[in-house]
């Protein structure tokens, strides 16, 4: 037990004078978020406000049904086979089109 005290101490002066020495960078920016009809579940699309505006421009009633909640791990593209007149291929690719545009603010 005496020999890892001194491993110990000697570990953490370097970590110690490594953090010292370090040059300081800027944070690189955060990624903009990206969603997409085919990998993003509705339960995310949910949260985020942005992306709730962009549901509700498109299926408007959508994220105020009752039974939403009970799609959230579902993606658009996998419950359009349940609402096939509702969620076309056409109003999935504005969809699309809209989330690239809240991706590049």
């Amino acid at each position: 037990m005496r020999f890892l005290i001194p491993l110990i101490i000697a570990a953490t002066s370097v970590a110690v004078s490594a953090e010292k020495t370090a040059p300081v960078t800027a944070a690189a920016p955060a990624p903009a978020l990206a969603y997409s009809t085919e990998d993003t579940d509705i339960g995310t699309l949910l949260d985020d406000a942005a992306a709730r505006a962009v549901l509700d421009k498109h299926i408007p009633g959508m994220t105020s049904d009752p039974q939403i909640e009970m799609a959230r791990s579902f993606t658009l593209r996998q419950i359009q086979q349940f609402a096939a007149d509702q969620v076309t291929d056409e109003i999935l690719a504005k969809i699309d089109a809209d989330f690239k545009v809240l991706a590049t603010k």
